[in-house]
């Protein structure tokens, strides 16, 4: 089966189109995250050391179902990372930057 090609509950392939503008990622180093009742949405920025701003290098926008799937992937693969690699441990203290509100929530 081709990298691109995942099969579904159902047995079906299901073809995943990575374009080239997208292959190369994007730097992200902070995800702030809000919600309303229909949505979640994830900004994924930049933050830059000395640099009093950052960018939001990506918005997402995820349904409630979709957000807990990510949830349990993100928790499934950091696992095995975790079992491979050795414990993830964070050597910096961050503050979040409450001034950022992003999106008001709307229904």
């Amino acid at each position: 089966m081709d990298e691109k090609q995942k099969k579904t509950k159902k047995g079906k392939q299901l073809e995943i189109n990575l374009p080239d503008s997208e292959a190369q990622g994007t730097y992200s180093n902070l995800v702030m995250i809000t919600h309303s009742p229909s949505e979640f949405v994830l900004d994924f920025i930049a933050v830059m050391p000395g640099v009093p701003k950052a960018k939001v290098m990506k918005r997402m926008v995820l349904t409630p179902d979709h957000a807990k799937r990510l949830l349990n992937a993100l928790n499934e693969n950091v696992n095995r990372y975790e079992s491979e690699h050795g414990s993830i441990t964070s050597k910096e203290k961050f503050d979040v930057p409450f001034n950022y509100r992003g999106p008001k929530p709307e229904a």
